[in-house]
């Protein structure tokens, strides 16, 4: 798809959030959160001519890695939500990405995230083949308070469940997609934590791919001020979770 000439380099996107995104409380699940600012980040791709349709001709798609989220108040439902998007870096197979999430003017979550162009055909990272300097960077445009870390999971951990990779966990890139790792850590954590929205702020690491059947252990190490899942394939962490608590 050629640059839209609706195209700019900073980017929004209005969404009203329904019933089916929402917790039984009547706010937005921290799933469909990350869906939400993850499809306004694909929209912004593709006006300027970097979905994963011009890609698909090079056997390229982008791919999460890494995902910082801080979180004031989370939306509810019927809330009519505008997300911004805006790239901070751009350069060869890596791009830094922030989001910003508004109700009625007023900032309610800011986001950090990490990508990496991946070869769909030899499930490798490579360099972009599309061109991209009509994106204008904004390095010292940050909406996090804090970026994206790497998380230290190698503190004693505790195994809560094994599971086998389904269908229904993978996307179009043939492999579970980044929001399922979030979706099965989230379903160990107090009830109390998430209806109360007692989580600050929370990261994702990305390490290793997922695929069809693949059979996987959740762990996780629990303290006072944070919660770490992670998770692992045959003793190799393919990801892991902070959830860093009010």
């Amino acid at each position: 798809m050629p640059i839209s000439r609706e195209f700019t380099s900073i980017f929004s996107q209005d969404w009203e959030i329904n019933f089916t995104q929402c917790l039984p409380n009547g706010y937005l699940k921290y799933t469909d959160l990350c869906n939400i600012l993850q499809l306004t980040a694909a929209s912004h791709s593709e006006v300027g001519g970097i979905s994963f349709s011009d890609m698909q001709e090079f056997n390229q798609a982008w791919v999460l890695s890494r995902m910082r989220v801080e979180i004031t108040e989370l939306p509810k439902w019927k809330d009519i939500v505008t997300v911004k998007t805006w790239i901070n870096t751009l350069e060869n197979s890596r791009s830094v990405r922030a989001l910003e999430l508004y109700v009625n003017g007023e900032k309610m979550i800011g986001c950090e995230t990490f990508w990496a162009v991946f070869n769909t055909k030899i499930r490798r990272p490579e360099g972009l083949a599309l061109p991209f300097e009509h994106f204008e960077l904004y390095p010292e445009h940050r909406a996090t308070l804090k970026p994206f870390s790497k998380i230290n999971f190698t503190n004693e951990t505790e195994m809560i469940f094994e599971k086998v990779v389904a269908l229904s966990d993978l996307d179009i890139v043939n492999h579970v997609n980044n929001v399922k790792y979030l979706e099965w850590c989230l379903d160990f954590v107090d009830v109390e934590l998430i209806l109360n929205q007692k989580i600050a702020s929370f990261e994702m690491n990305f390490l290793k791919e997922l695929s069809l059947k693949d059979t996987i252990i959740i762990h996780e190490n629990l303290t006072s001020e944070s919660l770490i899942f992670s998770i692992s394939k045959e003793d190799k962490t393919c990801f892991a979770l902070q959830l860093n608590l009010k």
